[in-house]
């Protein structure tokens, strides 16, 4: 546990396309205050209009990726790759200054971010740095899927996918969240595809930046991209790197078990909004505490 609260050191920037959109565009990470949390603002947007803060609450829509949408209706499209950076380092509160609709894709992966967060250097604040603690199972179900919160004393995530494309099949991957294990074992890891569901992606306005530059696509039993997979799963441990980046929209670090069969970011979101339904679910503990220190939270509060 960091028993402060964290900021980035210094200003750093990346520039890309959105897989989305297909659009430009660069974004500015820089330092914030105490109690700021992850905030984006849209350079290309006048005014309060531009602030879109990073808030499970404030997802409108999650098909193919996290969109987070203000009341204005501004969005920033495809977070979950940068806020699993951001998560997994243990950075509390940021700016992230981007020119346009949609975080850049990259590699299709969350280490260009972490390398880019990294590079700033990381400091401590001066505030206690509390963690969202689950205090009993919240699950959403839906047909075949899953996904599910458990009281954990740390942080760990268990996925379970199943594709009929050979090249996938079923996989699994269990981690305990830390920037080490993070950075080794799931950063890396691309976004993916089937190749029989792009052309249906593109008609949907999705993928117009997507390529074998920025994505794992497979047919069947093969893996189109000529360098093949950088994991033998992969595609799990990606899925892993979502709801890590899905969960980190939480506002606070968690203290729970995350079990997911077939989620996706809808799924993510879901099981968040499930948890802060009730506030008998969770309970706010300051870094150092002992479990009889509880802040409670109203049931229709973010812990931003």
């Amino acid at each position: 546990m960091k028993n402060h609260q964290t900021t980035i050191v210094r200003s750093v920037s990346c520039s890309g396309t959105g897989l989305h959109s297909g659009l430009p565009a660069t974004l500015v990470i820089k330092p914030a205050a105490i109690n700021h949390g992850i905030v984006f603002r849209r350079s290309d947007v006048e005014g309060a209009d531009a602030i879109v803060p990073a808030r499970y609450d404030l997802v409108g829509s999650a098909f193919y990726g996290s969109t987070l949408k203000n009341a204005a209706g501004v969005e920033v499209r495809t977070v979950e790759h940068l806020m699993a950076a951001l998560s997994a380092i243990g950075i509390d509160n940021a700016l992230i200054e981007i020119d346009g609709p949609e975080v850049p894709i990259m590699d299709g992966s969350a280490a260009p971010f972490m390398a880019l967060v990294e590079s700033a250097g990381m400091q401590s604040q001066a505030a206690v740095r509390h963690y969202l603690r689950v205090l009993r199972p919240v699950e959403v179900v839906e047909g075949d899927k899953v996904a599910r919160l458990l009281p954990y004393d740390g942080y760990q995530i268990d996925c379970d996918i199943v594709f009929d494309a050979e090249a996938i099949g079923r996989q699994r991957f269990v981690f305990e969240v830390s920037a080490g294990v993070f950075r080794r074992d799931v950063a890396a890891a691309r976004t993916f595809t089937q190749a029989k569901d792009i052309e249906a992606l593109r008609a949907h306005g999705l993928a117009q930046g997507g390529s074998l530059e920025n994505a794992v696509v497979v047919d069947g039993g093969e893996v189109l991209n000529p360098e093949g997979v950088r994991f033998a799963d992969e595609c799990v441990r990606h899925k892993a790197l979502d709801v890590l980046g899905d969960l980190a929209l939480a506002g606070k670090p968690l203290l729970a078990r995350f079990e997911g069969v077939k989620m996706g970011h809808a799924m993510n979101n879901k099981v968040l909004r499930a948890l802060f339904a009730d506030p008998a679910n969770f309970d706010l503990v300051p870094a150092g505490a002992g479990r009889g220190s509880v802040v409670s939270l109203p049931v229709a509060a973010s812990p931003m």
